[in-house]
């Protein structure tokens, strides 16, 4: 039952002059596949920028931090009560400041943050990216880490020194001025993220004197065991540590870095739909093509139902034909979309040379991160599959409405 449909269907789905496929088939082939590799390069791409928005600059910002109206005291009980709660996996004494950091040739806005290095190791990712110096070397008096593109916008490298002035102002009896320190470059990092020309370390000894407290913290960061739920979680920790007399809030990377990855996860939706519509279309040319193949082979369909060939048997041989444009197409899809992927960033490269021009200036990292998800594939491919399947059952089932006495009559 099934050698006679699916031989004439090869048969249907060949050239007529010898060729692989029939220009027909070829058109339905090249726009199905088209679409499922637009999908996965896509969709491979969206999820890079979203590991990595995860991976690397959430893993350098704190996932929550806890404060109060004023310096916290006794910093390291609250630190102990807080690490006794399941979900948080690490807490440590934090300072945030923003400043000015100067050498002899330039001067930058940055971030100026004061860290506990014995606890750092486990709050973030940057020992992992040292790429001189370590961590440990904080501990030397009035010292620095800064990133590499910080490092090379203002011409310094280790062992040279930088002037760091702070928006905190001191009082003496000549007046009001910033607090300014000179600072010794003892490390640098390099995540290849915008973090790398924004971001300065210092000790959290150092932050204190910045910021005229002694045995003292303004805030305490807190790395949470569910990423996703650390506004909860902090908001639930600075509770659990309140008090009348000093009122405790907290804030996560939500509200410094929520909008960036809602943007991606946005995009990612609406792109995916986008590309899906073009998978769309390739299935209307698998239709078009299965009711081309119908009109030109009514003659062969008669004769056919003629010499006793079953309903069954002629829908099979359409559909057939239609099963080979997808699996054909779907794989083609496959083939491309792994290969562009795996290969994008020098694609990315030749396109920017090509256009002289960065693509990826208005980006929070300096390249085409991708991470290729297999389910998300299988996906991809089974509502590809889909599509195309019912695309080409709808004009195989039409084969049961032809007359062969009215085909064969006009022959």
């Amino acid at each position: 039952m099934f050698s006679l449909p699916f031989n004439l269907a090869y048969k249907y789905f060949k050239s007529n002059k010898g060729g692989v496929f029939s220009f027909t088939s070829f058109l339905a082939i090249s726009g199905l596949g088209i679409g499922v590799c637009s999908l996965i390069v896509v969709m491979s791409v969206m999820n890079g920028f979203e590991k990595e928005l995860q991976d690397r600059i959430l893993g350098v910002v704190p996932h929550a931090v806890i404060y109060s109206d004023e310096s916290i005291p006794e910093y390291t009980n609250t630190i102990k009560v807080l690490k006794e709660n399941k979900n948080i996996l690490e807490a440590a004494p934090y300072i945030s400041l923003q400043g000015l950091i100067s050498s002899s040739s330039s001067s930058k806005g940055v971030s100026i943050t004061g860290i506990d290095v014995n606890a750092e190791p486990n709050m973030s990712i940057i020992p992992n990216y040292m790429v001189y110096g370590t961590l440990e070397n904080l501990n030397e008096k009035n010292s620095i880490i800064i990133g590499s593109w910080l490092s090379s916008s203002l011409g310094v490298f280790i062992g040279d020194t930088l002037t760091v002035t702070t928006s905190d102002i001191r009082s003496s009896i000549i007046g009001s001025y910033p607090r300014s320190v000179t600072l010794k470059v003892v490390g640098i990092f390099e995540l290849r993220a915008e973090i790398d020309q924004s971001l300065v370390l210092i000790s959290h000894s150092l932050a204190q004197k910045l910021k005229g407290i002694k045995n003292e913290t303004t805030s305490i960061r807190i790395k949470t065991s569910d990423l996703f739920k650390a506004d909860e979680i902090a908001y639930k920790a600075a509770k659990s540590i309140d008090s009348i007399s000093m009122p405790y809030y907290s804030s996560s990377w939500k509200q410094t870095h929520g909008t960036l990855f809602e943007a991606i996860q946005f995009e990612k939706l609406l792109i995916s739909l986008m590309l899906f519509l073009i998978v769309g279309v390739a299935s209307i040319l698998v239709l078009s093509t299965i009711i081309m193949t119908v009109k030109s082979k009514e003659r062969e369909i008669g004769i056919l139902k003629t010499i006793g060939a079953s309903d069954s048997q002629l829908i099979l041989i359409f559909f057939y034909q239609g099963l080979m444009v997808s699996l054909i197409g779907i794989f083609i899809g496959i083939l491309f979309g792994i290969l562009i992927t795996l290969n994008i960033n020098n694609l990315i490269l030749w396109l920017e040379q090509l256009l002289q021009r960065n693509l990826l200036e208005a980006y929070f990292i300096n390249y085409f991160p991708y991470f290729i998800d297999v389910n998300q594939i299988v996906l991809i491919c089974f509502l590809s599959f889909l599509f195309s399947i019912f695309s080409s059952l709808i004009p195989a089932l039409s084969v049961t409405k032809l007359n062969p006495i009215e085909i064969l009559r006009h022959e």
